[in-house]
């Protein structure tokens, strides 16, 4: 009977090193992707888009129209603009308004989306709230600007763009009754 439990012991100890690899590699794979993406230059929703021709090409004009979203977050969050018409290459800056109706302090991330998809890799966002986490005090009201250009290389087929941010919360950011709650920008 010895034998048997020897050999048990040796499979639970080798299944038990498996779920422990497991874990790992998982755990490990979002620093991983996060460094690949850098690498590749892809997925930067929290950097600066560079601008490689700043020419404004006043023969197009582009649509861009803004909304606003969040999920399970207590703000109200809007678009001071709905839309705006721009030339390619023009720089070009909106701005946003939220509010928090939460009696306390709470932590959010936007995450923008385009529309059409393929839009989005031919607009360059030089200044955006998005590229950091925003905390809002209780009953805090906070105008965000988004400065962006429309690259002169979109397709000629694309007249309108619909630039879209969803809020999320930040689990394990909102702090209860803290003075001043570290209020980023």
């Amino acid at each position: 009977m010895s034998m048997i439990a020897a050999e048990n012991r040796r499979l639970l100890f080798r299944l038990a090193l498996a779920a422990v690899v497991m874990f790992g590699f998982g755990f490990l794979l979002v620093p991983f992707y996060e460094k690949i993406c850098e690498v590749a230059g892809v997925n930067n929703l929290l950097r600066p888009d560079r601008v490689a021709n700043s020419q404004v090409d006043a023969s197009r004009t582009i649509t861009v129209q803004f909304d606003a979203n969040t999920h399970d977050l207590p703000w109200r969050f809007r678009p001071l603009q709905a839309a705006v018409k721009v030339h390619p290459g023009e720089l070009v800056t909106i701005a946003y308004e939220v509010s928090n109706t939460r009696d306390e302090p709470v932590t959010g991330q936007a995450v923008p989306s385009y529309g059409p998809q393929r839009a989005g890799k031919f607009f360059r966002k030089l200044d955006c709230f998005c590229f950091t986490q925003q905390t809002l005090q209780a009953g805090e009201k906070r105008t965000m600007p988004v400065a962006f250009v429309v690259d002169a290389e979109l397709p000629a087929e694309i007249t309108t763009i619909t630039l879209s941010y969803t809020f999320f919360e930040i689990a394990g950011r909102r702090v209860v009754g803290a003075p001043g709650g570290g209020a980023a920008s």
